[in-house]
């Protein structure tokens, strides 16, 4: 983002102009953005306002400590050879003589691509073609300021200079002084001006109050002061004319909070800037000018000029030469890694830089530099060990040079935050801290190595058909040849500050392979020639690692025998653990097989036996208590260890078995139809049935897919009342199989009998979850299918069709009783009022349907409501069956909506409307007056709700309603 804003005000660089291919060795690294270690300033203001600030102080201190005096020269007389303001002699300097840089030479850095063209005293400003070119200019093309904003700043010192003669720079408040230095007039809107304010009196805020230099006293009234000034300044601009009293008490509060000292006196010096961490915000600003605008990973050519200039803003910021090293270092980190990684050169100075660090941090006990130090040294630290801990995955033998600067970044960085007495880090020996840090460095990125050839061994086993080698000798191959480049490539430059690295990454290595071989061996129970030649490439692998080790310990205090004891020979471990592990992965690897094929032949027969379970079931539940049985007939110690693993994969194979007996089935959606388009009332329409033919295509395509049609049988109404049967049988053995685990947990010898027992209830939380969202699931879909799908002839094709006192609800009334029927000898008691219930649900929504979404052939008039009433009277009827059939307050529960919707049919036409347009109204406020929105279909009918109005209307077989639902919404006679 900061590379498109330089090109914006600036536009492309020559490097971009001409661009230069990589070579394809080198890697390409994101760009990435870093979090400042100086904290943040708590106020809202941009990095633009900031950087404007900025570079108003450093104008302000240069011209502060010149020797000639501010003149001004009107834009009317300005020429192209005569700038607006005569600057200070340090601004004035020409680039024309500068010569080699120390600063550069000093940090190590070469000279920049751009350094001929500077060299030549030429450069292109904006456009103004070419001219000669002073440090004070550069700067500003630097910074980004504009011709005019350094303008107004120079005419804005050059009136402070005239009121305050004789005073130095650090003896004001610079955004006071300002404020009152310009009036709306002297910009070019008034809204620039507002912002200009306000940004001066953030400053202040954050200067003053903030970030004070001295803490402020908690009893002085004054800060409360400032503070209510300000914010109301911020919310609606001040006058600060220098007669203005609101300007005088702010000036007043502003020169008494800032030029307060430690001793209490009164001092000459005004603090605004110097309070952490606005003064290193700033600071870090202008130091970031050193870097080409142009060029962004190139430090200038003229930076021993722009650094002289930066240093006069030391007094305001309070900045020393010990905080300049801290933060130059910083920035130059800073820019490396933001700009993707590719000046090394960067990276070198900051490490160049951070050795001067080193040695202030030695020489000062200040408490705040300190702070300062720990969060900058932390950033940096933790940026590079996230790359060396896995320093394989970025560096190889092309790169491997800048790996060195990065460690010896880190390592430098480490050393000097265990030494300064701020820091929580360990004290330690300065030699200790380098080698536990390359010592970490090289475990963890030998582990991820490790894990990578690992899984591209198994892709090459997997992949190859013709691969007649065992896995782990595959992979024995592969760390040998991982450990000779580790010695080759990384090892020569990590021994810098580690004499035992290549000892330290091959003993990595070998307990990494080792893991591997102990599993492989826990599970022989007989030898083969695979296990012979995995035993024979480890032995080898062991001694390619044993002779590095050895090698490289050869100069070392001990020998390297510290190496060689982290090297134990290669042998099997808890081989019994393992053997029932492998028992159960067996039986359960069984259990999923059988599960799988005798699910596909399933066919949920309520006549397979007396219950009406499925018996595949049945047969599931069997092989769990068989296991579990000769679990605990096994031999061994250690039950309550591996009786996690075991429940937990049966837990996954029971959870499968009930995803699948569901799986087809189909929910409440799927049989609902979609809602034809609305139309207003025909009465003199024929037409047969609710959908036309394309309507009804969709209906059996919504068949099909959940296999009800092609004279699949499975998913008939016996068939899933069956699976609610079994899901149910499911669900309560678990609790059988719960009591059987703690009896048998009371005769073993373990001694988390009592932690495994209370997590009993837990072991199968997955299938528990899964039954019960399942019986839930079937439930509706039964219900939904028996309304919507298996009764849609007589519900959606029949009732109510033509004429309501012809077309009623007898038909359906009986036939959805012999469903009942069915449901009620099948589903097993448990379930049994829940399925029925969810009937009287689904129906209920069907009846509201055919009245609410019917579809044109259907019209309703005031006198057919008791007719309707008298309908849905026999429906709950039905349900309730003389006090044989559901509670008659569940009943009352669920028709509750019914019954206040059947009111709207017997209100008339009028009072409809008006309904209508207060419920319209109270929803869509005033702007349905003029013109009714068409409320949306929710599906969720209530009197009251607008689009339940509307389609009560729709249906109502009334002139009235016809010409106002045609006048308001103009709506079809006909889909």
């Amino acid at each position: 983002m900061a590379q498109i804003l330089r090109e914006r005000v600036f536009g492309s660089s020559r490097r971009h102009q001409n661009p230069v291919i990589a070579q394809t060795t080198m890697p390409v690294y994101p760009v990435e953005d870093l979090p400042s270690p100086f904290g943040e300033l708590g106020l809202r203001i941009s990095e633009s306002e900031l950087r404007e600030t900025a570079y108003e102080i450093l104008v302000g201190a240069c011209r502060s400590t010149g020797s000639k005096p501010l003149t001004y020269i009107p834009q009317s007389e300005r020429t192209d050879r005569a700038p607006a303001l005569a600057p200070s002699p340090s601004l004035q300097r020409s680039l024309t003589s500068t010569a080699a840089s120390r600063v550069k030479k000093a940090l190590g850095l070469k000279p920049s691509a751009s350094s001929k063209r500077r060299n030549s005293g030429e450069s292109v400003i904006q456009g103004r073609g070419k001219q000669s070119v002073t440090v004070g200019e550069m700067i500003r093309v630097q910074m980004r300021v504009s011709e005019q904003i350094d303008t107004r700043i120079r005419r804005a010192l050059l009136r402070v200079a005239a009121g305050q003669l004789g005073r130095r720079m650090e003896t004001l408040v610079l955004p006071l002084e300002l404020l009152q230095q310009f009036k709306s007039s002297d910009f070019p809107s008034r809204q620039e001006y507002e912002a200009w304010q306000r940004r001066n009196l953030k400053v202040l805020e954050a200067g003053i109050l903030l970030h004070p230099y001295l803490p402020l006293d908690k009893t002085d009234t004054a800060p409360k002061r400032l503070r209510m000034i300000i914010q109301e300044a911020l919310e609606k601009p001040m006058e600060t004319g220098k007669s203005n009293e609101s300007m005088q008490v702010l000036r007043s509060l502003v020169m008494s909070l800032a030029s307060r000292s430690f001793d209490g006196s009164t001092s000459d010096t005004c603090h605004w800037a110097d309070g952490y961490p606005l003064n290193l915000k700033l600071y870090q600003i202008l130091l970031e000018s050193c870097f080409d605008v142009n060029e962004e990973t190139s430090v200038i050519e003229e930076v021993d000029e722009v650094l002289e200039l930066i240093k006069k803003t030391w007094v305001i910021f309070g900045i020393n030469q010990m905080l300049h090293n801290l933060c130059f270092s910083w920035i130059l980190f800073q820019r490396y890694v933001t700009t993707g990684q590719v000046e090394t050169g960067l990276l070198f100075a900051s490490n160049n830089l951070l050795s001067e660090v080193e040695k202030d941090a030695k020489e000062t006990k200040d408490s705040v530099y300190s702070e300062i130090l720990s969060s900058v040294l932390s950033s940096m630290l933790g940026w590079t060990e996230k790359r060396l801990v896995s320093y394989r995955d970025v560096f190889h033998s092309d790169n491997i040079e800048t790996m060195q600067s990065i460690v010896s970044l880190g390592v430098l960085s480490a050393k000097i935050l265990v030494g300064d007495v701020s820091h929580d880090y360990i004290r330690k020996r300065k030699e200790d801290v380098a080698r536990d840090r390359i010592d970490t460095y090289i475990r963890s990125s030998l582990r991820n190595a490790f894990s990578q050839i690992l899984e591209m061994a198994r892709s090459k086993k997997r992949m190859s058909k013709n691969q007649s080698l065992p896995l782990l000798s595959i992979l024995a191959q592969d760390v040998s040849e991982l450990a000779f480049s580790e010695k080759a490539v990384f090892s020569p430059v990590l021994k810098t500050w580690h004499p035992l690295a290549a000892g330290v990454s091959v003993a990595t290595l070998h307990s990494c392979y080792g893991k591997e071989l102990k599993q492989f061996v826990s599970g022989i129970s007989e030898l083969t020639p695979d296990t012979i030649q995995v035993l024979r490439a480890a032995d080898k692998l062991e001694r390619d690692l044993v002779q590095i080790a050895v090698e490289d310990a050869v100069d070392s205090d001990d020998g390297g025998k510290s190496v060689i004891r982290e090297m134990p020979p290669y042998e099997a471990e808890t081989v019994m653990a393992n053997l029932v592990k492998a028992w159960i992965k067996t039986r359960v690897e069984r259990l999923k097989e059988w599960v799988e094929r005798n699910l596909q032949q399933e066919v949920w027969n309520p006549r397979a036996n007396k219950d009406h379970f499925a018996p595949s079931a049945v047969e599931v539940l069997r092989i769990i208590d068989g296991t579990l049985e000769a679990f605990f007939m096994l031999p061994i110690p250690m039950h309550s260890l591996l009786l996690p693993d075991l429940m937990t994969a049966l837990d996954r194979c029971l959870q499968q078995y009930v995803l699948k007996a569901k799986t087809g089935c189909g929910s409440r959606s799927t049989f609902i139809p979609a809602l034809p388009s609305l139309t207003r009332c025909s009465t003199g329409s024929k037409f047969r049935g609710v959908f036309r033919k394309k309507d009804k295509s969709h209906l059996s395509q919504r068949k099909s897919q959940v296999g009800i049609a092609n004279g699949d049988n499975s998913f008939g109404v016996p068939q899933l009342c069956v699976r609610i049967n079994t899901l149910q049988l499911i669900r309560s053995e678990m609790g059988v199989f719960g009591k059987r685990i703690i009896g048998h947990l009371g005769n073993s010898e373990s001694n988390r009998v009592d932690d495994i027992a209370k997590r009993v209830g837990q072991m199968f939380e997955l299938s528990e979850s899964a039954c019960t969202e399942g019986i839930q699931q079937l439930c509706e879909a039964t219900a939904y299918k028996v309304i919507f799908h298996d009764l849609s002839h007589v519900l959606w094709d029949g009732l109510y069709i033509g004429e309501v006192s012809s077309s009623r609800i007898e038909p359906f009334l009986q036939e959805l009783e012999q469903y009942l029927e069915i449901i009620s000898s099948t589903v097993h008691d448990r379930v049994r009022t829940r399925v029925i219930t969810d009937v009287m649900k689904a129906s209920f929504d069907g009846f509201l349907l055919v009245l609410l979404a019917g579809g044109p052939s259907r019209a309703f008039t005031p006198q057919d409501s008791e007719i309707i009433e008298e309908d849905f009277k026999f429906l709950t009827d039905l349900f309730w069956s003389n006090g044989d059939g559901l509670p008659s307050d569940v009943i009352n529960k669920f028709s509750k909506v019914v019954k206040s919707v059947l009111s709207l049919y017997h209100t008339d036409t009028e009072s409809l409307i008006e309904q209508f347009k207060c419920a319209a109204l109270e929803k869509y406020g005033s702007s349905a007056k003029s013109n009714l929105p068409l409320p949306p279909t929710s599906g969720q009918w209530h009197p009251t709700e607008p689009n339940t109005l509307l389609r009560v209307l729709c249906y109502r077989n009334d002139d009235s309603a016809a010409k106002f639902l045609k006048k308001t919404y103009n709506l079809p006679k006909k889909l």
